[in-house]
């Protein structure tokens, strides 16, 4: 009997963890990758990742996480981001990128990419993003980049 109560209290307990999760995670990603070899936007002919063009030298990326929610809410962290060739960052400030597979008005595959404004970067690569973007829906394989004031990815989701 007293294994039964146990087993029953177990039960009851997993069903409340359950219901009282309210996991509205699109995406949350614990690794980055820094841009490189065929996807720079100096080789040709380009290729791009979803849309979204390489810049023009290598990057490299000691850590990169974060997530994206059903509201839209992006938060992207990163450390050392910086050029393969210097180890140091050129660049005043990043953007984040949400790249998403989606159905066009006409029930075509297309890509849409959504960006952020803006965020502050250290010299040293170093830079917290956190925004709302309108997240296209459906949203499919989304994919988020950290990119230049331009639009080139430094920085994707992946290793």
């Amino acid at each position: 009997m007293k294994k039964i109560v146990v087993l029953l209290l177990g039960v009851l307990f997993a069903s409340v963890a359950w219901a009282d999760s309210d996991d509205s995670s699109i995406l949350k990603f614990k690794t980055m990758v820094g841009v490189s070899g065929p996807f720079l936007g100096s080789v040709t002919p380009q290729t791009p990742i979803q849309g979204v063009l390489g810049a023009g030298a290598a990057w490299t990326i000691s850590e990169g996480r974060g997530e994206l929610n059903s509201e839209g809410e992006l938060e992207v962290h990163v450390r050392g981001l910086v050029l393969v060739k210097t180890g140091a960052n050129p660049l005043p400030n990043f953007r984040a990128a949400l790249s998403c597979q989606s159905i066009d008005a006409t029930g075509k595959p297309t890509t849409i990419v959504v960006s952020t404004e803006d965020f502050p970067a250290t010299p040293a690569g170093d830079a917290r993003i956190e925004a709302k973007v309108d997240v296209p829906s459906p949203c499919f394989a989304p994919i988020v980049f950290v990119t230049t004031s331009s639009g080139r990815w430094i920085a994707v989701t992946g290793h």
